[in-house]
């Protein structure tokens, strides 16, 4: 009896269409489609029917990643005698997240946040299998393992944040309490008692946490309260753009709703003493002396014609700002936010808004021409500082005629708040103005 050979079975169809030789590029047209769904996506991102918002340009780059999936699918059936089918998969998943998106906006962004990690796990874990059961080329795969690490690590970063924000989001505060402004809740935290009331403004992109080494000096001699502006610390994020103006009515809300009225000495590190600046502008007569910590001085000589979001309205970026922002969003939803040293995403999109309307802030906080003969002290790092820096201090201590300009020798920017000896200091100075205002008497160098 004659025996015949059995094949063996391919797995499906796709299988055994792939067993003959390629009869093209299959490295190639793998490139090409990566680097075409690269680019398709940041076109998308940046079209103007694409809705400058996080939603909108999230979906604009899954729309054009999605893109990129397709025409590997495509070609490769086309060119090749190795089609890449399940290349179907991540197109159709991206694809229609990111359609859904670009059509219904935020509510969707919030059900994918807790949906979209989990299942691109599992795609990415699907889609190595797939490629080692039908991808030949080792150069193929190398182009393709990199991006798939990168659809897990998007997921389990991203899966991450979106816990630890709810998690966040449903435990009170360590201190203090959060305050509804209108829309967005803010955290404020006031400790000791006495008038005139202190309230902390800290630099970009810092919390009321960094003024740890401040706040209980003051309070052993008056009331201080610090904060935290949206999007930082416990304070939850903002939809409207926070510019100095913006922040300054959401804070002078936050004050009033928290029962804590003025009058006020208001000390602002580096960019918070451009907000400390638009409060007196805005608020005169609620503010009773001002400190202003190693502070960025305003624009000496606004534009005759205001910057978007400049003068007494909040700011309103233009659509490349705001696809920017939308970016940085995006990013921060992945876990991104930790990784450059800020707390969460929604820190670090705070941060990068706050630096993208400095122009906004600086215009408005010009708004303060004089500060008549209220108490001003102002305090100068002594070292590390830039060209330029000495005359904007003396720009900015010309603003009262009951001026105490101190130049801290030693200190840099960033110690007269995290250095304990310079950090008392910058209390000491704080706590000078608090006594002018008290005693209705003027500042004096009294040995620095």
């Amino acid at each position: 009896m004659t025996t015949l050979p059995v094949s063996p079975v391919p797995d499906d169809l796709d299988a055994a269409r792939g067993s003959g030789p390629a009869r093209g590029p299959l490295g190639r047209l793998v490139a090409g489609s990566l680097v075409a769904g690269l680019l398709a996506a940041l076109l998308l991102a940046a079209a103007p029917f694409i809705p400058a918002t996080e939603s909108g340009v999230t979906g604009g780059l899954l729309l054009g990643f999605a893109l990129g999936w397709a025409l590997l699918a495509v070609l490769s059936a086309r060119f090749t005698s190795r089609p890449q089918g399940w290349a179907v998969a991540p197109a159709l998943f991206l694809g229609l997240s990111g359609l859904l998106l670009v059509v219904f906006g935020a509510p969707i962004r919030e059900a994918l946040a807790w949906v979209g990690p989990p299942a691109l796990l599992v795609l990415g874990v699907w889609m190595v299998g797939r490629i080692r059961r039908r991808l030949p080329g080792r150069g193929a795969r190398a182009l393709l393992y990199p991006v798939i690490a990168l659809f897990v690590v998007a997921s389990l970063a991203g899966g991450y944040e979106t816990v630890r924000g709810a998690v966040r989001a449903g435990s009170p505060p360590d201190h203090g309490r959060l305050i509804d402004v209108g829309g967005h809740r803010l955290h404020l935290d006031c400790t000791g008692a006495g008038s005139p009331t202190v309230v902390l403004e800290p630099g970009a992109g810092l919390t009321s946490s960094d003024l740890v080494l401040i706040a209980p000096e003051v309070a052993q001699d008056t009331r201080v309260c610090v904060y935290d502006r949206a999007g930082r610390g416990w304070s939850e994020a903002a939809t409207a753009p926070q510019d100095a103006a913006q922040l300054t009515t959401d804070l002078h809300t936050l004050l009033q709703r928290g029962g804590e009225p003025g009058p006020y000495v208001l000390a602002g590190h580096s960019f918070g003493g451009l907000y400390a600046l638009t409060f007196a502008a805005r608020y005169p007569e609620e503010v009773a002396g001002l400190v202003l910590v190693d502070s960025t001085a305003p624009d000496p000589a606004p534009a005759p014609e205001p910057r978007p979001g400049s003068g007494a309205g909040s700011a309103r970026p233009d659509d490349t700002t705001n696809r920017i922002s939308a970016l940085v969003a995006a990013a921060g939803r992945l876990g991104v936010g930790p990784l450059l040293g800020v707390e969460s995403g929604d820190h670090l999109r705070s941060t990068v808004d706050e630096y993208l309307v400095a122009g906004s802030s600086m215009d408005q906080a010009a708004a303060l021409r004089t500060f008549a003969d209220k108490p001003l002290v102002v305090l100068t790092a002594g070292s590390g500082t830039r060209p330029g820096w000495s005359g904007s201090q003396d720009a900015l201590a010309a603003l009262s005629t009951n001026t105490l300009h101190r130049v801290v020798d030693g200190a840099t920017h960033g110690s007269l708040l995290g250095d304990e000896q310079d950090a008392a200091r910058t209390a000491r100075g704080i706590l000078d103005a608090v006594a002018a205002v008290r005693s209705g008497t003027r500042l004096t160098p009294d040995g620095q």
